[in-house]
């Protein structure tokens, strides 16, 4: 069997910043990721960030996005830099809302249909924005052990998923174990400091790394600028 450049896993770094340099340099294939963090954290400017930069590197990717119209996640990544316009053309990236286009909520969406549909497929990763608008709020023990074994099924078919989560819209026990089940778990927050808003990704987890990990990595976005990595605030 041929074994493709991208088999070991998912290069994400780009000339415009260095967050690939800070951690991991790769996403590992066949992987379940987490990121986690309240509302505002920044875990929808992260997943765009990794998924440009996994574009750039040759991945083909699906977004789901229950946050956003398909137009409105366009429009989001160009204004901070990151075009994708050719990456959809040349059919690398997929991009699907449960809000349709522009707006036409689509009812009763769950993450079983998500992984069932047909353009998962030829995916060599699945980016799921908000993972937490997708199950149910809570859980039982049954109900979760099924949740993992899907999600295990899903990623030993050659394929990694990123899920951003809200740890406060999903009863403890779901997340613990997702947590808990996850080869790379980030964990994202904010702080005033000074004035300032400051962000900071702290690697709790991350298995099968290709390069160097930082304990903590501070950040922010700019306009037309992209993600720079707050290198005063790399520990």
């Amino acid at each position: 069997m041929d074994v493709t450049p991208l088999e070991d896993g998912f290069p994400f770094g780009v000339e415009e910043d260095s967050l690939a340099d800070s951690m991991g340099a790769k996403i590992p294939n066949r992987s379940l990721g987490i990121l986690a963090g309240p509302v505002g954290a920044g875990k929808s400017l992260i997943s765009q960030r990794l998924v440009y930069g996994m574009l750039e590197n040759g991945a083909k990717i699906v977004v789901v996005t229950t946050e956003l119209t398909t137009r409105g996640w366009i429009e989001q990544m160009h204004s901070i830099g990151y075009e994708v316009l050719e990456y959809i053309n040349e059919g690398k990236l997929l991009v699907l809302s449960r809000f349709g286009t522009i707006a036409e909520p689509v009812p009763d969406i769950g993450l079983e249909e998500v992984l069932s549909s047909e353009a998962m497929e030829e995916a060599d990763l699945i980016f799921l924005d908000s993972a937490s608008q997708l199950l149910p709020d809570e859980l039982d023990e049954k109900s979760r052990f099924e949740l993992m074994d899907r999600l295990r099924r899903f990623t030993a078919g050659n394929r990694t998923i990123i899920m951003s989560i809200d740890e406060e819209e999903l009863d403890p026990s779901t997340v613990r174990l997702l947590k808990s089940a996850s080869e790379v778990l980030i964990d994202l927050s904010t702080a005033i400091i000074g004035g300032d808003m400051k962000r900071q990704i702290k690697v709790t987890r991350f298995l099968r790394a290709a390069g160097p990990l930082q304990a903590t990595i501070g950040w922010r976005v700019e306009p037309g600028m992209g993600f720079i990595v707050d290198i005063t605030a790399v520990s």
